[in-house]
């Protein structure tokens, strides 16, 4: 009875998690820097965080927070200051050594819960994705749609985006991609601290609709 509004929730956050943003970036830089362990800890991290969105959408919060400015802004700066923040650090970068001990030394120099929470708040703060779930649970997904059915939606959404930057780890932590990106040292994070002001200054000028 509900498999077309399900294949459409799917369908439509297929295409929201497949385009770049902060989630990606966060991803790829943790996979490529750190490893496999940490790339998947921080996917992990992206994907428990949509249990936040689906909460507060289901309770009516997101409503709430999208009609208030003051709530509105306060999360956006909230995340725009904690991209900025990553993305100037990793700016600062220096060159280092692009060897093969180098890449392994560096595997274990990043803890499963600094993974996870760099993924978490990244999502967790980001105001598009309660405008995103805000418009999905109030558009897409009909309000006389049984609560448990849509709390079962919520759970796929949150497997679901794990999956797929699990997905996004283990391709950018592979060896023969890491030492690619690893020859490029510093201008890597550069480049990645650049896209993270970037989408960080981009989200400081969202505006509520």
């Amino acid at each position: 009875m509900y498999l077309a509004e399900f294949l459409t929730v799917a369908l439509i956050h297929l295409l929201a998690v497949a385009s770049p943003g902060p989630d990606f970036a966060v991803v790829v830089r943790e996979s490529v820097t750190h490893g496999r362990r940490a790339g998947t800890w921080t996917a992990l991290g992206v994907g428990t965080a949509i249990f936040l969105h689906v909460g507060y959408s289901l309770l009516g919060i997101g409503l709430i927070v999208s009609q208030s400015i003051v709530l509105f802004n306060a999360l956006k700066w909230a995340a725009a200051a904690y991209l900025l923040y990553i993305g100037f650090k990793a700016l600062r970068a220096q060159p280092a050594k692009a060897s093969e001990e180098n890449l392994h030394k560096e595997v274990g120099e990043r803890t499963a819960r600094g993974a996870f929470t760099a993924g978490f708040v990244t999502n967790g703060l980001n105001p598009k994705a309660t405008l995103f779930f805000l418009s999905l649970f109030t558009v897409v997904i009909n309000p006389h749609t049984p609560m448990a059915i849509q709390a079962g939606y919520g759970v796929y959404l949150a497997v679901a985006t794990a999956a797929w930057f699990c997905m996004v780890a283990m391709l950018f932590s592979q060896a023969r991609v890491r030492a690619a990106f690893a020859r490029m040292g510093h201008w890597f994070d550069r480049t990645m601290g650049a896209v993270l002001v970037a989408i960080g200054v981009k989200l400081a000028f969202t505006e509520a609709h």
